[in-house]
């Protein structure tokens, strides 16, 4: 299969570095080839600490994915998160020459531009412009602007910004590998290409992804972005809690929380423990079940509770009509769709990932969904506007000085 018709999606996250290769049909349809894994160390809440060590596990996981896929990867689309990213709404405006009577296409590039001058804090660069909306002369639901008649188009747009040098050094991490990085995207962006349908986003949806280290979420209306962001709480934080409150190591305390934890409370029988086993270093413990459901559910309710805040500061979640959906490793928790519901006020659901062809595993564990966004994402950019699959993308990512698409 000729080398083009593969795309590669690549999380560095706070827990696992995951590669997922897929190859593109003339049709649009996508297969998975292969996923690549590998435990990640040199980095917290998403963004790289260690530079060398990351590199390693970046190195290990694209190795592991080209073994599974017999690809060889020369290029991937990186997923980007941490708590630098933030985002806004802004309208692009500008006026047609006198001599131009219809809207052209160029015209689209001159209202995106308009729609990013605003002036961001200069150690920040832009990464999306999500187009929201078109007006050609004040009208309003323009799906296509190119070819009519008017005077004045305007454009909202949906930016995500983040600090320059950290978005680096997530590319450089992965040139070092001898990897060309085809384009950066924001990680709840991605997840949110598999996580919800088009008639959620529609409708109304919040999307939240619960990682390792981060929560990402994007709030969709009408079928587009309308708020978005990162929390540095994700699902280590759960595991430390329970490591500091039950005085148990952190990779038992990783375990207890993925076998046994649960946010719903007063379940429990009277007396109910977990008996936790000697091992090299550890004399074995009883645990009680309440005790440890406490500890989770306090610690999803505040994270929870933290994110409404952030996201009551529009009100584009009271138009949520699909409600929310739950994505992610930390998504397993027993009850966590019950309690974001009792919280939010609003129905949750565990998102269900977007079935691709290959290997089911993949798309069965929400953990991967980030990854498997990145492919969608991924196709949908190699589409030009002329309709045509597989067309190369023309503005690359080394523009890092001007800003990123």
């Amino acid at each position: 299969m000729a080398k083009a018709n593969f795309l590669v999606g690549l999380e560095i996250g706070t827990s696992k570095v995951c590669v997922v290769v897929a190859s593109l049909r003339s049709d649009g349809a996508l297969k998975i080839e292969g996923v690549g894994l590998a435990p990640s160390r040199g980095v917290r809440k998403g963004e790289i600490v260690d530079f060398e060590t990351a590199g390693k596990c970046v190195h290990d996981a694209l190795v592991d994915a080209e073994d599974k896929s017999n690809v060889e990867i020369d290029g991937v689309y990186v997923a980007i998160t941490g708590s630098h990213l933030a985002s806004f709404n802004n309208r692009g405006i500008i006026t047609l020459p006198e001599e131009q009577e219809e809207i052209e296409e160029s015209d689209l590039d001159d209202v995106r531009a308009a729609g990013r001058e605003i002036e961001l804090p200069k150690e920040n660069a832009f990464m999306h412009e999500l187009l929201q909306h078109y007006y050609v002369d004040g009208q309003e639901g323009v799906l296509n602007p190119v070819g009519m008649i008017g005077r004045r188009l305007e454009a909202d747009f949906h930016i995500i910004h983040g600090i320059a040098n950290r978005i680096k050094n997530s590319i450089r991490c992965v040139k070092e590998v001898g990897v060309e990085v085809e384009d950066v995207v924001f990680s709840g962006l991605a997840a949110a290409q598999v996580a919800l349908t088009r008639n959620q986003k529609n409708l109304g949806a919040l999307m939240i992804d619960i990682g390792g280290g981060t929560m990402e979420f994007v709030v969709y209306n009408d079928g587009v972005v309308k708020q978005s962001g990162v929390l540095a709480v994700g699902g280590d934080h759960i595991t430390n809690d329970i490591s500091m409150g039950l005085r148990i190591p952190m990779a038992r305390a990783e375990k207890l929380k993925v076998d046994e934890g649960s946010v719903i409370l007063g379940n429990c029988l009277p007396g109910d423990t977990i008996s936790l086993k000697d091992d090299s270093g550890f004399a074995g413990k009883e645990i009680e079940r309440e005790t440890l459901n406490t500890i989770v559910h306090l610690r999803v309710r505040e994270t929870f509770e933290l994110l409404k805040k952030t996201l009551e500061r529009a009100n584009y979640i009271d138009y949520a009509g699909a409600g929310i959906f739950l994505t992610g490793g930390g998504s397993q928790i027993q009850g966590i769709d019950i309690l974001a519901q009792e919280i939010f006020d609003i129905p949750a659901q565990l998102a269900k990932v977007e079935t691709m062809a290959g290997p089911t595993a993949a798309f069965e564990n929400p953990q991967f969904a980030v990854a498997l966004g990145l492919i969608r994402y991924a196709r949908e950019n190699q589409v030009d506007r002329g309709g045509g699959w597989l067309s190369k993308i023309s503005r690359k990512v080394p523009r890092l000085f001007g800003g990123f698409r």
